[in-house]
């Protein structure tokens, strides 16, 4: 048996493409086009690439792009103002603030000073309450995007096991949430898992979907897989590889190869759930704009 690959590139593409329609009816009836804006604190290669490219996909879907770059050393009181200033801005819809933030200043401050109501990357403790307690709200987007993943490529969830191995608040925690919900790409009984779950692999191998978050490349082998189970890599891990023209690859949490033949379907990376991340960062900040332009706005 051979796994099926689950096409997060594609999928990103047409959710990317429904967006963008989204936004030609709406600018066509009269309405502004949504607005996201781009917070870059610091000069962290990696984030710089990532908010480049949300920018891009932003400008491809027809929205109105803010970006705020500040250098390291800025003052953490200038950041909360700029904050501010894009919270009563009547032209944006969503803020991003791109984490990590330079050490010395406070995360949980910074995120506490948007507008849960613009806050499109789903991390307002107010948006996690929504979420625990099954309440309409922003849900961080690299869970909305492996939930969506499921969806789309007909993975059925209904009374299934999931196990979900990371507990972090970005990814672990609200994809546990998310999964318990009731509603469609849900309904699962869910179990979390991490690096001090007693027998591991074993834990992990009662899943029928397996959603591995842990920040370890090629960590999840195929003793951690049961057979015929859908294993979903949230991993972005850049490893050596003198056979590439860098000098580093890209792999998961997941040893992709090992587990291939075992699973029923499974993730890429790269081409899984990272160009997910981004899809759904439109999907949030375009029904944020609905909301504001009046149409009812779709709760996932």
């Amino acid at each position: 048996m051979t796994a099926k690959i689950i096409d997060g590139k594609a999928t990103a593409l047409e959710i990317r493409e429904e967006v963008a329609e989204g936004v030609r009816e709406g600018v066509a009836r009269g309405h502004r086009p949504p607005g996201l804006a781009t917070i870059l604190v610091g000069d962290n290669p990696a984030s710089a690439v990532y908010v480049r490219n949300k920018n891009r996909a932003c400008a491809e879907a027809g929205f109105h792009s803010v970006k705020v770059e500040l250098d390291a050393e800025t003052p953490q009181e200038r950041l909360l103002e700029q904050i501010a200033a894009l919270n009563a801005d009547p032209a944006v819809d969503g803020i991003l603030c791109q984490l990590p933030l330079p050490p010395r200043m406070d995360e949980s401050a910074v995120i506490m000073a948007l507008d849960p109501e613009k806050d499109v990357d789903g991390f307002h403790p107010i948006n996690a309450g929504r979420l625990s307690t099954g309440l309409p709200g922003f849900v961080p987007c690299t869970p909305l995007g492996c939930q969506q993943l499921l969806i789309r490529h007909g993975i059925p969830t209904e009374g299934r096991h999931v196990v979900v191995l990371g507990r972090s608040n970005i990814v672990g925690t609200p994809m546990a949430l998310l999964m318990i919900r009731k509603g469609e790409g849900a309904n699962t009984t869910v179990t979390i898992c991490h690096s001090r779950t007693a027998d591991l692999p074993g834990a992990c191998r009662l899943g029928d979907i397996l959603i591995v978050a842990i920040g370890r490349a090629r960590f999840v082998t195929a003793e951690f897989v049961k057979p015929g189970a859908t294993v979903i890599d949230v991993g972005i891990n850049r490893i050596d590889d003198p056979s590439t023209k860098s000098g580093k690859r890209l792999v998961g949490d997941v040893d992709f190869d090992a587990v291939l033949p075992i699973a029923g379907a499974i993730t890429p990376v790269p081409g899984g759930v990272g160009p997910m991340t981004i899809a759904m960062l439109l999907s949030n900040t375009i029904e944020s704009w609905r909301g504001r332009m009046g149409a009812k706005v779709q709760c996932h």
